[in-house]
């Protein structure tokens, strides 16, 4: 059974599916914002992470779906070694990418990408960003 991104509000469905992707219970967390606080690229950031937890915590996915949020996540775990409750945010991060993904819909496309784009970015990024923002 797949999730719609844009189930409908207060989705107790959209967190099964989020706790089950990510291995972490998104109800855990008491709202402190240590995550933010911890985040290097929380300025960057359209929603706080802790605001993407409060989200998420309800099952809002229809509120979750079009943030950069979770595409901005540097997946280095400093929200998780200092969230009091251990709650590995990251994981919640790369699950909610995850969701996004299996709609199909593409945040980049490799194929429009200029030589010149390509060839002045290091191939580790070309890599990590096609893993992270194509299906």
């Amino acid at each position: 059974m797949t999730l719609k991104m844009n189930a409908g509000a207060l989705s107790p469905e959209s967190i099964r599916k989020l706790n089950e992707l990510s291995g972490e219970n998104v109800k855990v967390c008491m709202q402190c914002a240590t995550c933010t606080g911890m985040c290097p690229m929380a300025a960057e950031m359209e929603f706080s992470p802790r605001k993407v937890m409060h989200l998420a915590q309800f099952g809002l996915q229809s509120k979750l779906e079009d943030i950069n949020t979770y595409w901005k996540c540097a997946s280095c775990h400093a929200c998780t070694v200092k969230c009091p409750r251990g709650i590995d945010i990251a994981k919640v991060m790369e699950a909610l990418r995850q969701l996004s993904l299996r709609t199909g819909k593409n945040h980049i496309e490799p194929s429009e990408m200029s030589a010149e784009t390509i060839a002045e970015l290091p191939q580790i990024a070309l890599v990590a960003g096609f893993r992270k923002l194509t299906s």
